[in-house]
């Protein structure tokens, strides 16, 4: 059955010469307009194709259903994530400032989030369609381990389940503000922000100060 659900939200054929990549490309982009105009319960395949102008059957060529399209942007959201992280990772975490390591975080974080348009509603039918959940379980816990190790390399230097307890609580909150500051604008989205900042910083230097007193604990 599982093999099934996977075959049914893959793409027909990866896209290899250039005009099939143009075409794929026209599709998600469309994708991402109707869902912020009408939504995931009215967008289908129908829309889709007019918004792109091709029939129907052209888009099927390319994508079986609109579960498949929502999946490819999913996961190319999620690919967007691992690069951000990984600029994360790239950073000179040990010799950072709290401060300055969260300004760093953030950026490269919200920057990802507003890049991908519709990206609310691509969250949340990630998280309620089950045909999507595998990608919402999968950036959940992309964004948790790699959480983890950025933590342990500032100095929380706790049981791995602790820190991934705390990688877990970074998540749950930038994920929700970053979904409000992306449709907010101006001095609202930047007050915002500060909050999640001020709400951050409060916490890890909280965190670090309590491996400090407590000492290194083990691994095992």
């Amino acid at each position: 059955m599982e093999n099934k659900k996977v075959q049914n939200l893959a793409p027909r054929s990866a896209p290899v010469q250039g005009r099939s990549r143009e075409r794929t490309r026209q599709i998600l982009d469309a994708t991402s307009e109707l869902l912020e105009k009408v939504g995931f319960d009215d967008l289908t395949t129908i829309l889709i194709a007019k918004a792109v102008g091709i029939s129907v059957g052209s888009l099927y060529h390319y994508y079986p259903n609109k579960h498949a399209i929502l999946h490819e942007m999913g996961s190319r959201w999620l690919e967007d994530i691992g690069l951000a992280l990984d600029s994360i990772a790239a950073l000179p975490v040990e010799t950072l400032s709290v401060d300055d390591l969260l300004d760093r975080i953030m950026a490269a974080h919200l920057s990802v989030y507003k890049k991908q348009k519709a990206v609310l509603t691509l969250v949340q039918a990630m998280f309620a369609v089950p045909e999507l959940r595998d990608l919402d379980t999968q950036h959940d816990e992309l964004v948790i381990s790699r959480m983890a190790e950025i933590f342990r390399r500032l100095g929380i230097n706790r049981h791995i389940k602790e820190r991934e307890r705390l990688g877990r609580f970074y998540l749950e909150m930038t994920h929700a503000a970053f979904l409000v500051i992306v449709h907010q604008k101006g001095q609202r989205a930047r007050r915002t922000q500060s909050d999640l900042k001020l709400v951050m910083s409060t916490w890890l230097k909280h965190q670090l100060s309590e491996a400090g007193d407590n000492g290194a604990e083990g691994e095992d």
